[in-house]
């Protein structure tokens, strides 16, 4: 294993960490069980009601019976009648909506908040290139550049980790990423740890072994990569810090 430093040494600019997704307003909540990968049950106020969970990872840390969470109501004609934002990790807040990071990172890029990606003109969200759709595309006189955001969730005593299921789908993304760069582009991976508590990222080889080679491979071949964590409150959700990432060979 070897630590590789990711993003600016001196930190992450205080711009960056400024610009935040704001939440609606948020009830307390217990969580009962999961009835599938997008709807769970929760008690609110004594009654139990359907709450759409807005991520397919596992997050058996977070959701299980009796675990505190906090939901927003949906909109009238929903087949579910709340929506679970945040969950707590012991005295931790962890945001599990698998798509908040996107929309982040846009806002943070679009305002040039990045020194790494701040020399591009143009942002584009959800752009085709080879088989896949990556979530960001930048333009600009420097170039072009793909990037691709992964939302996490697990942090195990202090390690973040990605992915908590097998995920064929991150896997192929990464190879796309290495044809990028073979095709002239600029190419980045950006996983989003969406907790405060994590000292370090790594690939969980354990859960797929796939994703962690093709991480491998991807860095090899000059796709870079960073790891953030987020400051969850409950009313926002904004970067925080760059994390060192812990790859083995």
């Amino acid at each position: 294993m070897y630590v590789l430093e990711t993003g600016n040494l001196s930190g992450l600019p205080n711009k960056a960490r400024e610009i935040t997704i704001s939440l609606p307003e948020l009830s307390e909540a217990t969580f009962i069980e999961r009835k599938n990968r997008f709807v769970g049950l929760v008690q609110v106020a004594g009654e139990i009601y359907p709450a759409h969970v807005p991520s397919s990872g596992r997050m058996k840390e977070l959701l299980f019976p009796g675990n505190t969470v906090y939901v927003s109501p949906m909109p009238e004609g929903m087949r579910t009648k709340y929506r679970i934002h945040l969950a707590h990790y012991g005295k931790t807040l962890v945001s599990v909506d698998s798509l908040l990071p996107n929309r982040l990172l846009y806002k943070v890029l679009a305002e040039h908040a990045l020194e790494e990606f701040s020399d591009y003109q143009e942002i584009k969200k959800e752009v085709g290139f080879g088989d896949s759709r990556f979530d960001l595309y930048l333009k600009g006189d420097c170039g072009r550049c793909l990037i691709e955001i992964k939302s996490v969730t697990l942090v195990d005593d202090g390690l973040a980790k990605f992915p908590d299921a097998p995920s064929t789908r991150g896997t192929k993304h990464l190879l796309e990423l290495c044809k990028a760069v073979e095709e002239g582009l600029r190419a980045a991976v950006i996983f989003v740890v969406q907790r405060n508590d994590a000292k370090i990222f790594s690939p969980n080889h354990v859960t797929d072994p796939n994703f962690t080679k093709a991480l491998h491979q991807a860095a090899a071949c000059g796709v870079e990569i960073f790891a953030i964590t987020c400051q969850i409150t409950k009313n926002t959700v904004g970067l925080q810090e760059y994390l060192p990432m812990q790859i083995g060979s």
